[in-house]
């Protein structure tokens, strides 16, 4: 948090935050009323806690609440880096117009690594298949037009770990809870 808005923020605001961070890194709970939950394990109200949630998505920390789906679940199974070599000086523009594609769900700014490789935007492409996955990639190819030098698209094989954010505290919490 920078110096600027934690003087905005009071001392217990910002343990409350902080506590809220932790209890949510799993996702919220998944009852009716979420947020009363969440207030009664903290013993504040519910209002507290929307508006800490207000608070910290208006500062930066939170960026957004939403639902995470599983995409593999889902069927989205060829899902795809694809990787664009871009004039530097185009690079930002290329990637806001590529991350405003509903299909891509991140989309990056990279250093190359000269001489092997040239690519400097990043953005992964959702599909149900590997077909699916380059006909996206092949639009945003018509849509660069002459500002593509070179691109590819690398396929995941295999998922090792995919988790959210978690704080240094909860994982250090979580181990000394393994070994009592």
């Amino acid at each position: 948090m920078s110096e600027a808005l934690a003087a905005t923020v009071s001392p217990d605001d910002a343990a409350l935050e902080r506590r809220l961070i932790e209890l949510t890194q799993q996702g919220l709970p998944l009852v009716p009323h979420p947020y009363h939950q969440l207030a009664d394990r903290l013993d504040v109200t519910a209002g507290e806690v929307m508006e800490a949630f207000r608070r910290m998505q208006a500062s930066g920390v939170v960026r957004r609440i939403a639902a995470v789906p599983n995409h593999y679940r889902l069927g989205f199974r060829g899902n795809g880096m694809s990787v664009w070599d871009i004039p530097d000086g185009l690079v930002r523009e290329a990637g806001r117009e590529i991350g405003a594609l509903d299909f891509v769900s991140h989309c990056y700014i990279r250093p190359r690594a000269l001489p092997d490789w040239p690519y400097n935007l990043f953005a992964m492409v959702h599909g149900r298949n590997h077909d699916a996955v380059y006909d996206q990639v092949a639009r945003i190819a018509d849509m660069l037009g002459e500002r593509v030098q070179h691109y590819d698209v690398l396929f995941s094989t295999e998922v090792l770990k995919k988790t959210g954010y978690r704080s240094a505290a909860t994982k250090t919490q979580r181990r000394g809870d393994a070994e009592e």
